[in-house]
Parts: C-alpha cells; sequence; structure tokens
C-alpha cells in the first residue's frame, strides 16, 4: 500500500513537471484603456433589401456581429423604433454574433437598428432600412417569369425557388436591383416548367458576358438523350474574337436552326439579350434589334420538364455546351412571342436612368406604367387609372376615385420644384393635382390640414381652370392665387406646361413657362408629410372636395431646388 502511494506521487510530479516544460504559467494581463466604441456589422437585412413573398405578414430572420476592444455590456436591437431584444450576457465578451427571428414584418419600408454599449459607455449605432414589397404583379402582357437574382434564386410569379446545381453564386453589381447572377464552374440552374408551356414563347434578360469557357449554354429546354426535335436551346460559341449566340429550336419532328448575332468577347457592359419562337418565326434580339428571323413552323414541348439556366445541362451537354460563367440580370419569360416594340419597352423599363437637368430626383414619364425612374420604384395605384397618347409617347389619364402615391423618402429638401405637362378635363371642375400633405387628427373623413407640404390644384373660375398653390411652415400656409393670370382654358384641347417652385424665400408658379404668381414665403415644412398624391387631393387634401382630375398628365419632374424661369423654359423646349 505505502509502494503505491509512492508511485502516485511521482506520477503526479512527473506531469507537474512536464505541464510546465516550455511553457510559462498563466498569470494576470491587464486589458489596456478602452480607448475604441463597438463596432456593429449588420449582415441581414442589408440596406435596400427588399423581401417580396405572397404573405402579407412574413417573417425575417435578422443576423449581426458586435466587437469591442475590451468588453462589451448591452445590445439592444429595434424594429421601426421598437426594442425586440435586449443582450447583456455574452460568452465571448468582446465578440457577439446573433440571429434573431421577427416574425411579424409587414408591407411596407422599415428600420433595423443594432445599439451596443461597451463598459466605458461608449455607445455605436447602427441602422438600415429595408423593405417588404408587396406580391409580385407581373409588368408586362404575357409574362409569366420574373427572376431578379436579387440576392436569391426566387421566381417573383410563382414564387418557387429555383433547384441549384453546383455552387453559383452572385455577383455584387447589377443592371438593376441589388444584385445579379454569377455563374461558375459546373454550376447552374433548374427551374419547373410547369405552367411555362405556350404556343409562343419568349425570353428576355440582361447579359454581362464571360467569354471563358469560349461555348456555354444559356436558356435550354430540352428532353432527356440527345434529342432536339422539342424545346429550345439558347447558347453561345466562339466566332472568332466575337461569341455567337444561336437559337435551336424543336418542332416536335425536326429542329431548326437560327444563327443568331455576334457580341465582342472584350465587351464588358451590360447586353440586353431576348429570342422569340412564334408559329411562323423564332426571332433573336441584341440590344432590342433584331439580329436574326428564321421561319419555324411552331415548338413541341414534348418531355420538357425543366428550363435549364446558365447551362445546356443536364440534357443539352453533349456539344459540350456547359455551364456559363457570365452575369444574367432581369430574366422574363413570356407565353407570346413579344414585337420589337415590347422588347425596347423592356430595356427602357429596366435601363437605369441618369438624370437629365441639375437637381432632379423624380422623373416619371408614365410610359405604360407609373414607374419613378431615378429610384426605380413604382407608385401605388388607387382605383383604375389608365394611359393614353402624351406629350411625348403615352401618358397618365385619370380616372374617377382614381389617383397615384409616392413616398416622399429622398424628395424633401429645403427647395423643391415640380413640372408637367396637363391636357386639361374640366369635369369635375375642381380637383388635386399634386399634394404632399399631414394627415388631419382633427377631420380625418375630410382632411384639410394645410400646415406643412404643399396642395398644388384647380378649380372652376367662369368656366376657365384656375392653378392654385398653397404651401405650410409648420405653423400656417400662405396662399398663391395668380387670378385670371393663372387662368387655362380648358376647352382648347392643348398640352400645358405647369410648373411651381418653393425656395426659403418664395414661392412661384408658372405657367407654359410664364409666371403667374410670385409671393414671399419663408420655406417649407415637411412635418407628418410622408406620401404624394398625383392627380388628386386624395387622401390628405379632400375637405374641399379636390378629388380625382380626370385629365392627363406626362412628363413630371421633381427637383431639389428652386428652378429659374431659364431652366423651365429648357425642359419645355426640349419636350416640345
Amino acid at each position: 500500500m505505502k509502494s503505491l502511494k509512492y508511485i502516485l506521487a511521482f506520477i503526479v510530479a512527473i506531469v507537474f513537471v512536464r505541464c510546465n516544460e516550455g511553457i510559462d504559467p498563466i498569470s494576470y494581463v491587464a486589458p489596456g484603456p478602452d480607448e475604441a466604441a463597438p463596432v456593429v456589422s449588420i449582415k441581414y437585412p442589408q440596406e435596400g433589401t427588399k423581401i417580396q413573398v405572397p404573405e402579407l405578414i412574413t417573417s425575417i430572420n435578422i443576423q449581426f456581429e458586435v466587437t469591442d476592444d475590451i468588453e462589451l455590456k448591452s445590445i439592444s436591437v429595434l424594429m421601426d423604433g421598437v426594442e425586440l431584444a435586449s443582450y447583456s450576457e455574452f460568452k465571448d465578451y468582446r465578440r457577439a454574433v446573433k440571429e434573431l427571428l421577427f416574425a411579424k414584418l409587414t408591407n411596407g419600408e422599415h428600420a433595423l437598428t443594432v445599439k451596443a454599449t461597451d463598459l466605458e459607455g461608449k455607445i455605436t449605432t447602427k441602422a438600415v432600412k429595408f423593405e417588404k414589397k408587396p406580391p409580385y404583379v407581373p409588368v408586362f402582357p404575357g409574362e409569366v417569369f420574373y427572376m431578379p437574382f436579387d440576392g436569391d434564386y426566387m421566381e417573383k410569379v410563382s414564387f418557387q425557388t429555383a433547384t441549384k446545381v453546383g455552387t453559383p453564386g452572385f455577383a455584387g453589381v447589377s443592371l438593376k436591383g441589388l444584385n445579379s447572377y454569377a455563374g461558375a464552374a459546373d454550376a447552374y440552374l433548374t427551374f419547373p416548367m410547369t405552367g411555362l408551356k405556350s404556343s409562343e414563347f419568349s425570353a428576355a434578360f440582361w447579359y454581362k458576358l464571360k467569354a471563358t469557357p469560349d461555348r456555354a449554354g444559356i436558356i435550354s429546354i430540352s428532353p432527356g438523350g440527345e434529342s432536339r426535335t422539342s424545346g429550345l436551346r439558347f447558347f453561345r460559341e466562339a466566332n472568332g474574337t466575337s461569341q455567337r449566340f444561336k437559337l435551336n429550336v424543336g418542332t416536335g419532328t425536326s429542329d431548326v436552326w437560327n444563327d443568331g448575332g455576334l457580341v465582342s468577347a472584350s465587351n464588358t457592359d451590360w447586353v440586353h439579350l431576348a429570342f422569340t419562337v412564334s408559329q411562323t418565326a423564332c426571332v433573336i434580339y441584341i440590344n432590342g434589334a433584331v439580329v436574326a428571323s428564321v421561319p419555324v413552323s411552331g415548338i413541341s414541348w414534348t418531355g420538357c420538364d425543366l428550363i435549364s439556366i446558365a447551362s445546356g445541362a443536364p440534357n443539352f451537354a453533349y456539344w459540350n455546351h456547359l455551364s456559363d460563367q457570365s452575369y444574367y440580370d432581369e430574366l422574363r419569360i413570356f407565353n407570346k412571342a413579344l414585337t420589337p416594340e415590347e422588347i425596347q419597352n423592356i430595356i427602357t423599363y429596366d435601363s437605369p436612368y441618369v438624370p437629365k437637368y441639375s437637381g432632379e430626383v423624380f422623373y416619371m414619364p408614365f410610359e405604360g406604367n407609373s414607374r419613378e425612374l431615378v429610384s426605380n420604384q413604382s407608385a401605388t395605384v388607387v382605383g383604375t387609372p389608365g394611359f393614353a397618347e402624351g406629350k411625348k409617347g403615352q401618358a397618365y389619364a385619370g380616372a374617377t376615385g382614381s389617383y397615384l402615391t409616392f413616398p416622399m423618402a429622398g424628395l424633401k429638401s429645403n427647395q423643391f420644384s415640380a413640372v408637367f405637362w396637363m391636357k386639361i378635363n374640366a369635369t369635375p371642375d375642381r380637383a388635386g393635382i399634386l399634394v404632399v400633405g399631414p394627415p388631419d387628427e382633427a377631420n380625418p373623413n375630410e382632411p384639410n390640414n394645410r400646415t406643412s407640404g404643399f396642395r398644388f390644384f384647380r378649380e372652376n373660375a367662369a368656366g376657365k381652370q384656375r392653378f392654385k398653390l398653397n404651401a405650410g411652415d409648420g405653423t400656417a400656409d400662405t396662399w398663391f392665387d395668380g387670378q385670371a393670370a393663372a387662368d387655362v382654358d380648358p376647352t382648347t384641347g392643348a398640352w400645358v406646361h405647369m410648373a411651381f417652385t418653393i425656395s426659403g424665400s418664395e414661392c412661384v408658379v408658372y405657367i407654359d413657362g410664364e409666371v403667374v404668381k410670385q409671393g414671399s414665403f419663408p420655406g417649407i415644412s415637411w412635418t407628418g408629410c410622408d406620401i404624394m398624391s398625383i392627380m388628386s387631393g386624395a387622401p390628405r387634401f379632400t375637405g374641399w372636395s379636390h378629388l380625382s382630375d380626370l385629365s392627363l398628365m406626362d412628363e413630371l419632374r421633381i427637383f431639389n431646388k428652386a428652378l429659374t424661369q431659364a431652366e423651365i423654359k429648357t425642359i419645355i423646349n426640349a419636350e416640345k
């Protein structure tokens, strides 16, 4: 027994010596001064994220990381100013990586805030704005598929997600939206053809070419095996220093070849590609131009159960038309053969708008839709307004109980101008035209709070229409009524140019580039002003029956400056 004790003591001594060989004993080290505030990184959602799902209320998985040079004390997470969660205990006192499920996200714009405090009381606050959008509504006639690649592979019409093969990614750049598809070796997407088979078929998308490998499948809908008697195959192959884009269509008994057109292999710009298949022809377009049209007797979908995106695989790989490493954006599929005009409309719709004039922050041309081109957002449509022949292209056509609303985010400034064309319909004999106002808690059924924002409207004046401006400075409102000088004869059927400007010292109203009223004004207040109404006083300015305008409106532009008369005339001359 005594021997066993000696042996155990010897073993403990050896372990103690071994554990200290070459290693300094653990000793306390002072943490040093707390010099830096916490660092907050919000991983999801990111600034500008747009969430679009069928549900009116959905869940979102908030992800963030907070670090500090010494020690974290607390973290608070807020959604739209309301605290969702707080943390004060951390396994790693210098770093916290968190996920938080928020299950009540509603439609609209939201602000996520993460606030971190360290032991010294230094605070860092990080906020991002994002949006939950209503379910996608197809923009173009016949549109049955839309995949914008904004950080996911969801198809917005059906709300199905494509199947990912391999490891495709996202480019970090886009022609439109937040992102685009980035191809990778042995990677592509597949999607079921359910609901996409029709006697006519078109696809349109934006493409940034990566010419290596020097051939690839792009859009492939094929049956199994080496068969081309049904479906279609859109692909590219090397052609000297260019890439040739080709289309093959199966008619049921044979296949038809369209040898398409060329894009330089060194091209680094976004290129718009489209192809159509009808009962008589298959056509390839590059940047809206027809590059080849070939007769075809129609398309067969026998055995075609899936569409491959960015590869010929799995059913059209036998000539090495494999994965494409190019970038793709804004992929749309249609159940009709698009016309050249329709393809050009898509290009115009998708193309980033570059403001033409100094200070221009809003441009809505009403070309068959209510999209604002600077922000690339669509207005909210109330009622059933329409479109008609405009001053340029198409114009907004008013209807009873109908108007548009648009968020004022990014449009509020201490100077403001609006310009547009109108073809006046004097019935009803008064109407709101452009209104930005606050809610009226005292009169919610007939709101008429004029202490902030502005109201531009028209009223009957002995058979003519008189145009007036009212603006609020935060405590009171000021009227700018040009009397007879601001009257327009509505019976001429002519287009009339309207403009008004608001600065920190005055407001001016113009008709056809001429001043009809000018007066002092101390400066505009935007308190409570979150939306702009277009072609109605509703919902914020209805107390005097300034409701929907049945006139036509075209080329609406807004500026963050008070335009001069010379600048207004320049716009008029450019749009005549």
